[in-house]
């Protein structure tokens, strides 16, 4: 459904009319009972509507749905009761006294009303919930010491019995409604707007005693007169009707999540709005009911403003005790604990360092603020540590977990993995902020377990599987190798394995000793060894592959002995991404080249 904007909407617009023209027609034409009536007959009608189709509304609450029940039928029996006091009009003009049945169907519908919001729940608990009903009752207590000297002071003792307990009835029922608006408005968890309820109050409450207070503020108004001070408040009511009925979405934009922020102003408006109006009654010749009912009310809201301030002061006792008590479990936890946690400016510069800072880096946490981490960041983490400031960009206020060396006090690099949040949006923070714990002894063994997963454990050398990932990174022609020792089983079965690990060991180091930069020997079982040569030809491959030859043909002091193995080289060469082709290629060739040798050594001469 869409949206409808409050300032269009037509049916405001023609209530705003009606209030306006209803101001020049009754004072032109005076004290009209059957059309007065008549007109609040039509506008219960459309507030029974607009309480329907709030009632209805598919983003109502199930909570909110019951109350704007209750609403619909004190608006039907509003209908009702008007509507019989209208007919009564018609059929007699002459007539003036309100019928009991019509009072009876009003208090009837309003005390339903007030049953739904006493039962609206408020949200919050404990001392949250006493704060809000002494700021309800504050305002209650004002409204109704403004009530007893416009209204029923003047009513109990100047009308007749019938009249007197009905216009009674009527605004202690209005006022009671005015109380549960207020107390919905307070809480926070209100089935409506904060500006429709404000409204629906103001409306409420005028229809019980804006007249009375007319009266007694400006003087006599007229019979019209009194029938627009009436009204007035009836159609503020029925806007506020219809605005919350335009306004039903917004209950679900803006969720109520417990007591409102701002209730705290209205308590004191009330007790300014009473001390006024005890200076204005105190200046009457006589001290009357009336002058008595508004002292009274000013010493029982004071109580109640005193009361509210007792216990927020005991709260706020509560609270520093409790932000005292966290403050030092606080400073005990970031004193003990082995973890640093810093925060940072944007440009690394260090605004504050717990006291881990001297077991973490050997600096006291003093003589670290104001340093600049990136100082102390290891130069080949720098790519790291900006990349993680783009990360931190794209992700505001995320936690981004990393891993960088920064500088110990004895010259050595720690390992640290560091969460590394971005807090400056925070005026309790104002900074980025890392927890960084030391993670040198993990890194150490998490690189010795990387070691052994991609090298020979016997000879150092790389294995088959770091073989493959170099031959799979590789962006250029590469050239292989494959040797395997001649002679190496004889030695093993008459020396042992002892003496057959230390010849392979040997051959590890000649063969590492050959290599150049970028070039890879690896052992892949047994006495079978390869080497890789990025960017390297076939030609020059071959001539590697003859001083291999030649220097593992040397014989080799392996104790106190001197063993001779050969050495079976093949060589192949190839585009990289192929290694299982280069390798088999390789392994044909060496085969071929131990054929070649052994045909050599038994031909004779």
């Amino acid at each position: 459904m869409p949206k409808r904007s409050v300032v269009t909407d037509p049916v405001l617009l023609g209530l705003v009319a009606v209030g306006v023209l209803l101001v020049p027609w009754f004072l032109r034409h005076g004290d009209q009972h059957a059309a007065s009536w008549a007109l609040q007959t039509g506008i219960d009608m459309a507030n029974t509507y607009f309480t329907f189709r709030t009632a209805t509304h598919p983003a109502m609450s199930a909570v909110g749905r019951r109350f704007w029940r209750a609403a619909v039928i004190a608006c039907a029996g509003c209908v009702v009761g008007d509507g019989y006091q209208t007919v009564l009009l018609l059929l007699d003009p002459g007539r003036t006294a309100v019928s009991p049945i019509q009072t009876a169907l009003i208090v009837t519908g309003m005390t339903i009303v007030v049953i739904a919001m006493l039962r609206h729940p408020l949200g919050g608990a404990g001392r949250q919930r006493l704060r809000l009903w002494f700021d309800a009752t504050t305002v209650l207590t004002g409204v109704a010491v403004f009530l007893w000297y416009f209204v029923l002071a003047s009513d109990l003792s100047g009308r007749q019995a019938a009249d007197r307990w009905g216009a009674a009835a009527t605004a202690v029922v209005m006022l009671l409604i005015t109380f549960g608006l207020l107390k919905l408005i307070l809480s926070g968890t209100a089935p409506f707007t904060r500006t429709a309820g404000i409204a629906a109050a103001v409306g409420v409450s005028g229809t019980a005693f804006a007249a009375p207070v007319a009266l007694g503020l400006v003087g006599d108004l007229g019979p019209g007169g009194t029938t627009v001070i009436q009204l007035l408040p009836c159609v503020l009511a029925s806007a506020a009707f219809r605005l919350q009925q335009l306004q039903v979405w917004r209950l679900v934009v803006d969720q109520p999540t417990g007591m409102g922020g701002r209730s705290s102003r209205l308590p004191y408006l009330a007790v300014i709005a009473t001390q006024i109006l005890l200076v204005v009654s105190l200046r009457e010749d006589e001290v009357d009911l009336r002058v008595w009912g508004v002292a009274i009310g000013a010493v029982v809201i004071t109580a109640l403003v005193l009361g509210r301030q007792v216990a927020a002061l005991r709260d706020n006792e509560r609270l520093l005790t409790e932000i005292d008590g966290q403050a030092e479990r606080f400073r005990a936890l970031v004193q003990n604990t082995s973890d640093l946690t810093l925060v940072v400016d944007y440009d690394a510069t260090v605004r504050y360092a717990s006291p881990a800072a001297l077991r973490v880096l050997g600096v006291p946490d003093s003589e670290l603020v104001g340093t600049s981490l990136h100082d102390r960041t290891h130069s080949a983490d720098l790519a790291t540590v900006a990349d993680l400031e783009k990360r931190l960009a794209a992700h505001p206020g995320a936690g981004i977990s990393t891993q960088v060396r920064w500088q110990h006090a004895d010259g050595s690099y720690r390992w640290l993995d560091v969460v590394t949040t971005d807090l400056a949006s925070n005026p309790n923070v104002g900074g980025v902020v890392l927890n960084a714990r030391d993670a040198t002894e993990a890194r150490a063994l998490h690189d010795e377990l990387q070691r052994q997963a991609t090298h020979d454990a016997l000879t150092g050398l790389a294995n088959r599987v770091l073989l493959h990932r170099r031959l799979d990174a590789a962006t250029q022609r590469v050239s292989m190798l494959l040797i395997d020792l001649d002679g190496f089983k004889e030695i093993n079965d008459r020396h042992g394995h002892h003496t057959g690990d230390q010849v392979l060991k040997e051959v590890a180091q000649r063969l590492t000793g050959l290599l150049g930069a970028g070039e890879l020997a690896a052992r892949l079982g047994g006495d079978e060894f390869a080497v890789l040569l990025p960017g390297t030809g076939a030609t020059a491959a071959g001539r590697l592959a003859e001083r291999i030859t030649a220097v593992l043909a040397e014989p080799m002091p392996i104790g106190g002995m001197l063993l001779s193995v050969g050495a079976s080289v093949g060589v192949s060469a190839g585009e990289p991404g192929d290694g299982d082709s280069l390798l088999r290629a390789a392994d044909a060739a060496m085969y071929e080249r131990k054929r070649e040798r052994r045909h050599l050594t038994t031909k004779p001469v």
